[in-house]
């Protein structure tokens, strides 16, 4: 993730990125430039431009600083992410919304709510 000022004033980034082999994708247009790389097919690489101060920014810091501060919870995700990644090996977004639960829950604890 790479904090941006705003959305709009960040498009040119869009093409700058390509020139490294990102691949850029609507994915939540409304709240991010999301990228990745080799192809949205089969990804190694993600980059996420997000707005500095936006929910999403606090809530993925939020999550991160989390994990650093608990490590049982970090290990908790890692089994989980190691779980879902052979379930859903060939299933990428179902792998992520399987991981939504736990982050939805650790932000909510991250951020007090």
């Amino acid at each position: 993730m790479a904090g941006v000022e705003s959305l709009p004033s960040s498009r040119p980034a869009i093409e700058a990125v390509a020139r490294h082999g990102y691949c850029h994708f609507a994915y939540r247009p409304e709240s991010m430039h999301w990228f990745c790389k080799p192809s949205p097919m089969a990804r190694t690489h993600h980059l996420h431009l997000v707005p500095f101060g936006s929910p999403l920014w606090a809530e993925r810091l939020a999550f991160r600083d989390h994990l650093r501060t608990h490590p049982e919870v970090a290990r908790e995700y890692e089994r989980l992410k190691r779980e879902l990644a052979e379930r859903y090996r060939f299933e990428r977004e179902a792998y992520t919304d399987a991981k939504e639960p736990f982050v939805a829950r650790v932000v909510a604890v991250a951020l007090g709510r």
